[in-house]
């Protein structure tokens, strides 16, 4: 049977999680934040449920160490939160969730994303350790309205071949963007794709970026 590990405090809704998930799942739950990481190193679950407000600690804390950290980050992270909005639903996402679930839960459709992650996971293996580094880099290239544009930009994450970051610039996915490392002598990484984009209209847009070409040094090697 498939191991699931909840970290939340509200301990009626852990019990309930443990009614309605039990028959498909081993239920490790926790109302104590900080041994959810030791839980998950111990227990090696297939997928976690982490509630984002706990008292006295930050659930996006323990998010962002579950998806960073190399003995966790490929172990699916659903977010269960009382916290409605499209900005904390994006934050999750790109702090690495693999889910967004409201308060009060629809068991239903949550029985639906465990099972289609857990299929996933069968067939999808995850090559590349993501480590938490902000790197000052320049990206120039050709907007989503083909018009030239370079703007300096840190990155959120890395990873040997790719990097996630903000920028103000509207860029499609798909699109191809030449990245510099600034250093006291600026030198061209190479070239990468746009693999992912956060919706339009935001004032920072989110772009995940996959290197095609590399004719320079990178933080990783």
């Amino acid at each position: 049977m498939r191991k699931l590990l909840i970290v939340d405090d509200d301990q009626a809704l852990r019990r309930l999680m443990r009614v309605e998930l039990s028959d498909r799942y081993e239920i490790i739950d926790s109302g104590e934040p900080e041994q959810g990481l030791a839980l998950a190193l111990e227990n090696r679950p297939d997928a976690i449920l982490l509630d984002l407000r706990m008292p006295k600690y930050s659930g996006y804390n323990l998010l962002q160490t579950f998806t960073s950290f190399g003995y966790t980050q490929s172990i699916p992270v659903i977010v269960i939160s009382g916290e409605a909005g499209a900005h904390t639903r994006e934050h999750c996402k790109h702090l690495g969730a693999a889910g967004y679930f409201e308060k009060p839960i629809n068991f239903d459709t949550l029985r639906l994303f465990l099972d289609m992650i857990a299929t996933a996971r069968q067939y999808v293996q995850r090559s590349e350790v993501r480590v938490r580094l902000r790197v000052p880099m320049k990206l120039q290239g050709k907007d989503s309205l083909g018009n030239s544009f370079e703007e300096m930009v840190t990155t959120e994450d890395v990873s040997l071949n790719g990097f996630l970051c903000a920028s103000s610039a509207e860029l499609a996915a798909g699109s191809i963007v030449e990245v510099y490392i600034i250093s006291n002598a600026p030198a061209c990484t190479g070239s990468a794709r746009i693999v992912h984009a956060s919706p339009r209209g935001a004032s920072v847009r989110h772009y995940g970026c996959r290197f095609i070409e590399k004719s320079g040094p990178w933080v990783l090697q």
